[in-house]
């Protein structure tokens, strides 16, 4: 099946040069002089690399014939082991189909896996996951939300910046899209 420029949106899976993309952002460009286009940011499924496309208006794609399971995270050795949810099946995955969501994967987490003609290819965590700190410098008196930011290392393994007055312990909301911290939860 083939969509237009027309009816591309966030998170629309398409297929270039054979391989799978999820559109991250794009905009219509309708500049003075000359045809109308498309500016796209597409992220490969696989390999999780970014990269900027333009189309002309209307032109077609591919989309990806896939399937999302939501699945259990159960816990990692030297793979990524998940449950699915309705069946109780059992995969592991290795680290490069996980990519970047190992960085906030914690066990018992629900994350959605994607399959790609029968072959896990990517998973997708939650856009806010709350994590524990459990390593950063200690809060000090007079540390306030606008002061500035330090490093915390989460119970994930995963390094954000947080505000001075975090301490060690505590539950932070974060935003896995981009990796920052929101709140404490």
């Amino acid at each position: 099946m083939q969509v237009s420029t027309a009816e591309f949106r966030k998170g629309l899976k398409i297929e270039l040069d054979g391989q799978p993309y999820n559109i991250v952002d794009f905009q219509h460009v309708k500049p003075g002089k000359g045809g109308a286009f498309v500016r796209t940011r597409l992220k490969h499924l696989r390999l999780g690399r970014v990269v900027d496309r333009t189309f002309r208006a209307g032109e077609k794609v591919g989309l990806v014939d896939y399937e999302q399971l939501s699945m259990q995270f159960l816990y990692k050795d030297d793979k990524f082991h998940f449950m699915n949810l309705q069946t109780y099946e059992q995969i592991a995955l290795d680290a490069d189909v996980v990519g970047e969501a190992a960085s906030w994967l914690k066990e018992t987490m629900e994350a959605d896996v994607l399959i790609i003609n029968g072959v896990p290819a990517g998973v997708e965590v939650p856009n806010f996951v709350e994590l524990q700190v459990v390593k950063t410098d200690p809060g000090l008196r007079g540390d306030t939300a606008s002061g500035g930011s330090k490093p915390a290392t989460l119970e994930t393994g995963a390094v954000v910046q947080v505000p001075l007055f975090i301490n060690e312990g505590e539950l932070l909301r974060i935003d896995t899209r981009t990796g920052a911290y929101i709140e404490r939860a």
